[in-house]
């Protein structure tokens, strides 16, 4: 049985689409772009792992230039000079990145590994936390891949540096653009 505001939802959703589905050859374009910027990573991982390591450069540099800006406009409180210092760190850590964008990205690299590690320990813990009643078996699982996935990454670093995140990236690319392929295509199919 649906009730009046359902109706009114649904009317409101597929009105809010509707722009969407005028430009689903667009987001179908866009998904192929993505796709095919994700291949070219994927065939060059090494080239992808240094642009990754270089976007996480300018974003490091540009938080830590607004964080100093904000630190100046805050000079009354008493976290002035800690903000200030917050700010530095994170501009010279966006330079240093700049500077050696390898051992920035075996750096990042051993992190990334690290936090899988963890992630993927604690899932399993969760998982066999919740076997009363709850379908733990999938949180298992996920935890069971990423804590593989943290070893696979750990037991090759620092050699792995050179390509993981540039393989890492790909496929989000990749993955990305499949949906947004997706999303184009079933929006056109609905019109």
């Amino acid at each position: 049985m649906t009730t009046t505001s359902d109706v009114h939802y649904s009317h409101d959703t597929a009105a809010g689409i509707e722009p969407l589905r005028a430009k689903s050859g667009w987001i179908v374009a866009l998904g192929v772009v993505y796709t095919l910027v994700g291949l070219i990573a994927l065939g060059s991982v090494v080239t992808a792992t240094v642009a990754s390591v270089f976007l996480v450069g300018i974003m490091m540099a540009i938080a830590g230039g607004a964080e100093i800006i904000n630190a100046f406009q805050i000079k009354s409180w008493g976290g002035f000079l800690l903000w200030l210092l917050l700010g530095a760190l994170y501009v010279v850590a966006g330079f240093v990145t700049f500077s050696n964008p390898l051992l920035a990205a075996v750096v990042l690299t051993l992190l990334l590994g690290a936090a899988l590690v963890i992630s993927g320990i604690t899932r399993i813990i969760l998982a066999f936390g919740m076997r009363a009643g709850a379908p733990w078996g999938w949180a298992a699982l996920s935890g069971g891949i990423t804590l593989l996935l943290g070893i696979v990454i750990l037991a090759r670093w620092p050699v792995s540096s050179l390509y993981i995140l540039g393989i890492f990236l790909g496929v989000d690319l990749v993955m990305a653009g499949i949906c947004w392929i997706g999303i184009g295509l079933g929006l056109k199919s609905r019109a």
